[in-house]
């Protein structure tokens, strides 16, 4: 199968039934009732993602749906809400990125190379119900006087679906009742030309494709789903891989290849409509493959600078004294640049968890204030979470 195209599995006469997300849509909605085989069929098509170049991002607040996608070259597993919070807030500073890429590349260059943006990044999003519901009470958990009511989570994952296709993001999103309110609203449901339904019910067909007509009645074929791309729904016996076979082919494929790290390189120079200030972070080099696994390593050094169209909504930085372990400054500085590897939320969550984390010394505004030495003096010391675990458990 092409790259863009996965094998979904196959229709009347053997036909292959597949769908392409530089073509066809650049994101994927299926819905099922339990015991469906929604990660069955997640599964089989994101393992073909990985096969051929591409980097995953497993959000499963569940934590067990995708154990065959763990530890797989190119593949991040996030298995609790601070992880799966972090995780869509950066993606979408990275679709930012490369939008502004994209803006400086002419429209031929990005049709014959589209990897030139970056590595093709699949999200696969579990239990979407659940999960947007966990991200509203973490935000509302975490949030302080002055950040926004709604979880930034919640608004990355909107502004993932509505970026184009040439961003090379692609959502993979499962739910067991993909009601407009489940997803975020109607119009970000809209973003889904491709639909995937297995053992539906009428009103979820009516809620979902009610422009194809008549209705199919469901089948209780096991692996028979309706694929509907467009106006056109076509009944699909799905592709059925264990575990142990779709981690065989994700790791079979360009990753197992990659014998050495992508080249890094300066961006090209800014439009005249971009000032100085607003360079991206640096980009994996082009390369006539596929970028390999390893080309995640590029994403989380850009991830820990500041987005640049974030950087001039910052805060002024206190003055520093003439000892940097002196300097006060607030968490979400100190996240910036003295504990990248510490999220703000797990800041955050120590404060008002952690009996040993350091006082305040001051505040500005209503932001509080912490000497940078007691900062790095209390992460050195702090108890270590378990192996495969974050700091929030």
């Amino acid at each position: 199968m092409p790259e863009s195209a996965p094998l979904i599995g196959l229709g009347a006469g053997k036909k292959k039934v597949s769908v392409d997300l530089d073509h066809d849509s650049p994101h994927v909605l299926m819905s099922a009732g339990a015991g469906g085989g929604k990660s069955t069929i997640l599964r089989c098509i994101t393992c073909q993602f990985i096969h051929n170049g591409a980097l995953a991002y497993v959000l499963d607040f569940k934590r067990i749906s995708h154990t065959w996608a763990r530890g797989v070259p190119g593949v991040t597993y996030c298995r609790d809400i601070a992880e799966i919070h972090d995780a869509l807030v950066h993606l979408a500073q990275e679709g930012r990125r490369r939008l502004a890429l994209a803006e400086r590349l002419d429209d031929d260059v990005l049709d014959r190379e589209p990897w030139r943006v970056g590595p093709r990044l699949v999200i696969l999003l579990e239990k979407v119900n659940a999960t947007m519901a966990q991200l509203k009470r973490y935000w509302a958990k975490i949030r302080e006087s002055g950040d926004p009511k709604t979880s930034p989570a919640v608004d990355a994952l909107a502004e993932i679906l509505f970026m184009g296709r040439q961003v090379r993001l692609h959502v993979l999103l499962i739910a067991q009742s993909a009601t407009a309110r489940a997803i975020g609203g109607p119009e970000m449901r809209e973003n889904f030309s491709t639909r995937i339904l297995v053992r539906y019910t009428l009103n979820a067909w009516r809620m979902l494709v009610p422009q194809v007509s008549p209705i199919p009645m469901p089948n209780e074929h096991p692996g028979r789903a309706q694929v509907v791309t467009g106006d056109r729904a076509h009944e699909t016996q799905v592709l059925n891989l264990s575990n142990a076979e779709a981690r065989e082919w994700a790791m079979s494929g360009v990753h197992s290849k990659a014998k050495t790290s992508p080249t890094l390189q300066k961006p090209p120079a800014p439009a005249t409509d971009l000032d100085a200030g607003s360079q991206p972070p640096v980009l994996p080099g082009p390369a006539p493959e596929p970028t390999p696994a390893t080309a995640s390593d590029v994403l989380a050094e850009a991830w820990r600078t500041t987005p640049p169209a974030q950087a001039s909504e910052l805060p002024p930085a206190h003055t520093p004294a003439a000892d940097p372990d002196d300097a006060l400054i607030g968490l979400r500085k100190a996240h910036q640049d003295h504990l990248p590897t510490i999220t703000l939320a797990a800041l955050r969550y120590a404060r008002a968890n952690d009996p040993d984390f350091p006082d305040p010394v001051d505040k500005r505004g209503a932001e509080l204030l912490y000497r940078v030495g007691d900062l790095k003096k209390w992460a050195r010391n702090r108890p270590r979470a378990a192996s495969g675990t974050t700091d929030l458990d």
